[in-house]
């Protein structure tokens, strides 16, 4: 079944869509290539839904894309003593490698290659950017940085860094 369309269509395989069936309703109603998210689901789970697409490809003569999303690296906070943690704008935080969670003066961060990559000025987001902060005074074990844009932040919510070379392998073992 050959398309003569310039756009392509991408259906992303979960849970809900990653049986044999539903695989073919999904070409059959237009989808061009199929997404494996590595992020979840076993080896052998995906494994199996590239059988079926292979054996769907073959059944119809033509080939089907197969993208594989491969999970980068994870840069999380800790836990905080009380599960969450209020940062108000202005205020100044401390983050720490070896930290306990005890409050604004002690955030665990436990990256090491996030202490050794920031610098005075550098944007520091938390919680896919809802919370904003700036660093102060970089070390080797504490971050001093100040609040941007305030907010709640919870335990192990996702940090990033933009524009910073942080010494880790893009892609996660």
């Amino acid at each position: 079944m050959r398309r003569s369309r310039f756009a392509k269509i991408v259906a992303t395989v979960g849970p809900a869509t990653a049986a044999p069936e539903m695989i073919r309703s999904l070409y059959f109603s237009g989808a061009d290539t199929f997404r494996l998210n590595f992020s979840h689901g076993s080896h052998d789970d995906h494994a199996g839904v590239l059988a079926s697409i292979r054996r769907l490809e073959h059944e119809v003569g033509t080939p089907i894309g197969v993208l594989q999303d491969l999970q980068g690296p994870k840069l999380r906070i800790g836990s905080l003593d009380s599960g969450k943690l209020m940062l108000n704008a202005g205020e100044t935080v401390r983050f720490s490698l070896d930290g306990g969670g005890d409050g604004k003066q002690s955030i665990p961060l436990p990256h090491p290659e996030i202490f050794a990559a920031v610098h005075p000025g550098q944007d520091v987001l938390i919680d896919d950017g809802r919370v904003r902060l700036s660093v102060v005074s970089p070390g080797d074990k504490e971050i001093v940085a100040r609040v941007v844009v305030g907010g709640v932040i919870r335990d192990h919510k996702g940090v990033n860094l933009p524009g910073a070379l942080l010494d880790i392998s893009p892609l996660d073992p």
